[in-house]
């Protein structure tokens, strides 16, 4: 059995990470961190990954998309991670996923092309406060066609034309014009901004098959924040080895000294291995639903409290430097700290990964 992607999927990947590499260096992304106001999104560089279908990836191809799959979506997660991309992937990308699961045939018909194309921004809402992430667990409701309440941490409301919103019925598309209004937080991570969203007797419609599906989104939300802990995790592995293979003190590189060098090991001894966590829970997501939500709960666990420990490790093997505004290293440190906390934290997951398991 070939564990290893397939051609198409390298491609693909090399493909968009050419055009990382090219529109979100690091002197893009600070810029884009550092800018002035509530909006921090590189809207050129999000152009660009909509000119190459990457808002398309899990549309089916009868609504104009690419009809790819979980690992697909979570693979291209983990490049986004990797560069810091200051992009409204996250929200969109699980609002393709919601509409592709759960609506009606008009639902799709009316939304996916647009989400596919880009024509319009798409994000989803979980999080109530209070630690309220799961289904089962909302209190907002839709009743009625009408939805009052508040959600927060969600992924570029203020930019957003359409939200996936969780109720106690299901799932509900939420147009903006309705009666909505956004407010930012200030989460620390200003590459992927978030806000809350307060409902005062918004039009709502709920989706078709939402009370089935919304849990198969929850995991599959779980699932994409895991690859982007693994894309940034990795990232500072590599961005840590390479420092202390050039950075000289007492006239010799930093990389011989023997206590860094058990450092560095123990960041990638962490993190590599832990690969096969998300790409396993994209593929139980795809192909296993019995062991889905297990995988998906172990893997939002362990891989954001890893990108946590590696971001603070990170610091430390930087010296002085990693300190500093000026440097990468606080910009995936606020990442890694809203991956941790969004969806719930890795404590909250192995409780629900020790339910799933029968414990």
């Amino acid at each position: 059995m070939n564990f290893l992607l397939s051609d198409d999927q390298i491609a693909f990947l090399s493909a968009i990470e050419d055009l990382l590499r090219d529109r979100c260096d690091p002197l893009r992304v600070h810029k884009i961190f550092d800018a002035e106001g509530d909006a921090q999104v590189d809207a050129d560089l999000w152009a660009a990954l909509v000119e190459m279908g990457v808002p398309a990836m899990f549309v089916p191809e009868a609504y104009d998309g690419l009809g790819l799959e979980m690992v697909d979506l979570a693979i291209v997660t983990e490049l986004l991670g990797a560069y810091a991309a200051p992009v409204p992937w996250l929200g969109h990308a699980l609002a393709s996923v919601a509409i592709a699961l759960a609506g009606s045939e008009a639902q799709k018909a009316a939304w996916l092309p647009r989400i596919a194309s880009g024509e319009i921004l798409a994000t989803v809402a979980f999080g109530e406060g209070q630690g309220v992430w799961f289904p089962g667990e909302w209190q907002t409701s839709a009743a009625g066609g009408s939805l009052t309440g508040s959600k927060v941490l969600v992924p570029n409301a203020a930019e957003a034309d359409l939200i996936v919103v969780g109720v106690v019925e299901g799932l509900a598309l939420v147009e903006k014009g309705a009666a909505w209004r956004t407010d930012r937080i200030d989460s620390g991570d200003r590459t992927r901004p978030v806000d809350t969203v307060l409902f005062d007797g918004a039009k709502a419609e709920l989706l078709a098959d939402g009370p089935e599906t919304r849990d198969r989104l929850a995991d599959a939300a779980a699932v994409l924040v895991a690859a982007d802990a693994f894309g940034g995790a990795e990232h500072c592995v590599k961005m840590s080895t390479d420092y202390a293979k050039v950075r000289e003190q007492y006239g010799q590189p930093v990389a011989a000294f023997q206590g860094l060098r058990y450092q560095l090991v123990a960041m990638a001894l962490a993190t590599e291995p832990a690969r096969g966590l998300y790409w396993y829970a994209a593929h139980a997501w795809d192909k296993l639903p019995d062991k889905a939500a297990h995988a998906a709960a172990q893997a939002k666990a362990h891989l954001t409290d890893t990108y946590l420990q590696v971001t603070r490790d990170t610091v430390e093997a930087h010296g002085g430097i990693g300190f500093t505004w000026e440097h990468d290293t606080h910009i995936y440190m606020k990442r890694a700290m809203l991956d941790w906390a969004w969806m719930g934290s890795p404590g909250r997951h192995r409780l629900r990964a020790a339910d799933f398991a029968g414990w």
